[in-house]
């Protein structure tokens, strides 16, 4: 399917820049949703994204705003450690309320704060080196002390992340859910990292979902998700989803 992005260059989005197309889900009547898609350590193409829902606000004002941040916040990128200081630090941009759920990298890196030796040796081979550095912690810090070389308020948002968030026929997971299990039996597990049957599924699933997890070339529109990681630590594009009324379009850093 057709799709745009805006350019990466912080400015504010005029309302008729930001291509629609019809969306498999539906938010109530003068609500809005941006979900973003996987960040991993780029806190200057974040910074930008944020910027640009900012400036799409200011232009299509709403009734009520939400911006929900699916995940993997950290790893492979440069900036893991500015990425979470700035989330950790954020309630609101604009008049928005902003909603942080789990990424299977946050899981992987509290299971190794948590002494899990296992995670620890995974979090490192998933990319959590550039994590470490990002902290100015050395490669040969042992993992028992990485969290004394964090900020608490960066330990108590990784620790206070959501699993998932509801809005509209809407469900906001970042790797997605397993088919035939009901949204409120879905397991941490499968809603940080599933990916099949989930991508393969055309089921009714109860919502439609939104997530990231998986990278793709440019954003999933299909019958029941809707999927919005689309590389950027790759080299692609960081983007949001605009979700509203029976709509869905796209910026992107």
């Amino acid at each position: 399917m057709a799709w745009g992005f805006e350019s990466p260059g912080g400015q504010a989005p005029d309302s008729a820049d930001v291509l629609v197309h019809p969306s498999p889900g539906r938010l109530p009547e003068g609500q809005r949703v941006y979900a973003i898609g996987d960040i991993h350590g780029l806190d200057e193409r974040l910074r930008t994204l944020h910027a640009l829902i900012a400036g799409d606000m200011r232009a299509r004002p709403v009734g009520a705003a939400v911006v929900v941040h699916l995940g993997d916040y950290i790893d492979r990128g440069p900036d893991s450690a500015r990425v979470l200081a700035r989330l950790a630090g954020l309630r609101r941009i604009g008049p928005a309320r902003v909603f942080s759920l789990m990424g299977n990298h946050e899981r992987t890196f509290l299971d190794a704060l948590a002494g899990d030796a296992p995670a620890a040796t995974d979090f490192l081979h998933q990319g959590g080196g550039e994590t470490l550095a990002s902290f100015d912690i050395a490669p040969e810090v042992p993992a028992a002390e990485w969290s004394a070389r964090i900020a608490p308020a960066v330990l108590a948002f990784l620790r206070g992340l959501l699993p998932a968030y509801r809005a509209g026929t809407y469900f906001f997971a970042h790797a997605g859910i397993r088919p035939g299990i009901t949204l409120e039996q879905q397991s941490v597990r499968d809603l940080v990292s599933i990916r099949q049957p989930f991508l393969a599924s055309e089921a009714d699933l109860g919502a439609v979902v939104v997530h990231g997890h998986t990278p793709v070339p440019a954003p999933v529109i299909g019958r029941n998700r809707i999927g919005i990681d689309t590389g950027a630590v790759l080299g692609g594009p960081l983007t949001a989803a605009i979700l509203e009324g029976g709509t869905v379009g796209f910026l992107a850093a």
